[in-house]
């Protein structure tokens, strides 16, 4: 079959997961990655802001985590740490996402990482029946269980998202 477009997708195939890659059309010039892809595989394909989810990488006394929630609500950095077992988070910088992860801001997906980082899911994925995360590349998503998301990204359930 050839090699995969991302490592994120090679992860899901490896797994023997169900999966559905949903490409959009990115715009270079926009840097609302979540807001976009929210906006496009809404129009295109039907999805909801709420079932479209956003990773960000995050800076633990510990080292490196992830917080993947869903793309309209805001990160609780409190939440995310307790969740994570640290007593604080902050947002890594990019670089040093990019870095680890070895996925560029706006692409970086919960799963097929350089390196496989800590994960905390926002609990309201299991509101859905498929949610979608980046694929690992800009303009690029996968449909998903959540359940699988969890279970291959070795994450936590909890709630981090604000308010």
């Amino acid at each position: 079959m050839g090699r995969a477009a991302t490592p994120a997708i090679e992860a899901l195939i490896a797994a023997g997961i169900e999966h559905e890659v949903l490409a959009y059309r990115h715009d270079p010039r926009n840097r609302s990655f979540g807001v976009e892809a929210a906006a496009e595989l809404g129009r295109d394909h039907g999805f909801v802001a709420g079932q479209i989810f956003k990773t960000l990488v995050l800076t633990l006394p510990t080292g490196l985590a992830v917080a993947v929630l869903p793309v309209p609500a805001t990160l609780s950095l409190k939440a995310a740490a307790a969740a994570l077992g640290a007593r604080k988070a902050a947002l890594a910088p990019p670089a040093e996402a990019h870095r680890s992860t070895g996925y560029v801001l706006g692409g970086i997906s919960p799963l097929g990482q350089r390196t496989k980082l800590p994960t905390a899911i926002d609990s309201s994925a299991l509101n859905w029946d498929r949610i979608l995360c980046s694929a690992g590349k800009r303009g690029l998503d996968v449909a998903l269980a959540p359940r699988d998301l969890i279970d291959l990204s070795d994450a936590v359930l909890a709630e981090i998202a604000a308010g």
